[in-house]
């Protein structure tokens, strides 16, 4: 039972570190050890069932701004492994990724099982050891090797660890133990709830783009916003979620939201916004008006809002209907009480210190010969596969990083 790398959880970093090691250095004795039952959880339930597999943004830079925490730690890695070459590497296993309209990249066969049988056949293929329902309860470093205990008595060893476990709190117990320090987790990624039944109602609806404040975090976001049975979501709520995570946390998730409907940066042009809508119709009554981006429902709630008359035409408009509308398109304003998860892709802001961690490697500051990659580090991001780029990149640049100790160790 002597490895040279034990890892510990059988998620997307932990087995594609463990498949990866296996490339660099083919004779490396590798196990993984997964508390569950089932490996890859996330990677089947990621996307809808269809897995998320990563972003199509193949500019470091550009990459790394998507990541509210760890992005500028990240950088240098993103330079050493991005989307581009994760893409190369699903190709030459025969599994082809397609771009989706806002960048998201999914398996052609929009099915996360060809993901999950990917790295289950690579596990397979090269002798990995895949042990589930199997949780370490402790490790230990002699300076020569780490001594594995497991849940059932049995006792393993290796020259190398890397902890893939994402948010396990019984696995960051024990990092704190051993020195490092952790940054207690929150949520990341979550949807607002707003008790506005009129609002509610609308649930289904969609503004194809909105500008998005939260004034006492000056926090902001631009993007699409879905009306739900609950509240708001959509890539723009999410994008708050995840940048304001903290203060969100901190403020019990009770906050003012304020919605530009139309995206204007300019009140300045919204009295010649509003005019020109009624020139073209001004016999039309205010809330039968057809406006560009507005499905009709959410424009007659708006109106209604605005307190628009039911049956007060374009030719009865005035200053006081239009300052009106102006504070509702512009700043709509609407009291989050809660929060929700975001489907089932719990993501969360926390976990291992960065500055514990040497960037170049992935290899712990405080502790020799042991990795961290994946969710367990303080690293997350907006959605839209970064998180799980994240979790290749870091697990790449640690079986690169082993390979090259088993190496050095074995030419000796």
């Amino acid at each position: 039972m002597k490895y040279d790398l034990i890892v510990v959880g059988a998620g997307a970093g932990g087995c594609y570190a463990a498949i990866r090691l296996a490339e660099f250095h083919p004779a490396a004795r590798i196990c993984i050890l997964e508390s569950a039952r089932h490996p890859l959880s996330k990677v089947e339930i990621s996307g809808g069932g269809r897995c998320n597999v990563t972003h199509a943004c193949f500019d470091p830079e550009v990459l790394s701004s998507y990541y509210p925490r760890g992005g500028k730690e990240m950088l240098e890695p993103f330079k050493r492994f991005q989307p581009a070459d994760l893409i190369e590497w699903f190709e030459k296993k025969k599994i082809k990724l397609k771009i989706e309209e806002d960048g998201r990249m999914f398996p052609v066969t929009d099915s996360s099982k060809t993901i999950v049988d990917c790295f289950l056949n690579e596990i397979k293929k090269n002798k990995i050891e895949l042990l589930t329902s199997t949780r370490a309860v402790s490790w230990n470093f002699d300076g020569a090797e780490w001594t594995v205990k497991l849940f059932d008595g049995r006792t393993i060893f290796a020259k190398y660890i890397l902890i893939a476990s994402g948010s396990d709190q019984r696995t960051w117990d024990a990092l704190k133990q051993s020195g490092h320090q952790l940054i207690a987790p929150v949520p990341s990624l979550f949807t607002f709830n707003i008790l506005d039944k009129n609002l509610r109602e609308l649930m289904g609806i969609s503004k194809s783009f909105v500008h998005l404040t939260i004034p006492a975090f000056q926090l902001n976001s631009s993007g699409p916003l879905l009306i739900t049975h609950w509240g708001v979501s959509g890539p723009a709520i999410l994008k708050l979620s995840a940048w304001g995570a903290r203060e969100l946390y901190r403020c019990g998730y009770v906050f003012d939201l304020h919605i530009n409907w139309l995206a204007m940066s300019d009140t300045a042009l919204f009295p010649d916004y509003m005019r020109s809508l009624l020139q073209e119709n001004p016999k039309k009554q205010i809330i039968n008006l057809t406006v560009k981006d507005f499905p009709t429902r959410l424009w007659k709630y708006l109106c209604a809002r605005a307190e628009i008359p039911e049956f007060m035409s374009g030719a009865e408009f005035g200053k006081k209907q239009m300052k009106r509308m102006q504070d509702v398109l512009l700043s709509d304003t609407y009291r989050v009480t809660g929060k929700s998860t975001y489907k089932d892709e719990f993501v969360t802001a926390g976990g291992v210190e960065l500055a514990d961690i040497d960037m170049t490697t992935f290899e712990s500051r405080k502790q020799p010969n042991l990795f961290l990659a994946g969710e367990v580090l303080n690293i997350d991001a907006l959605t839209g596969g970064y998180n799980f780029q994240a979790a290749w990149t870091g697990a790449f640049i640690a079986a690169e990083a082993i390979a090259e100790k088993i190496q050095d160790r074995t030419s000796k």
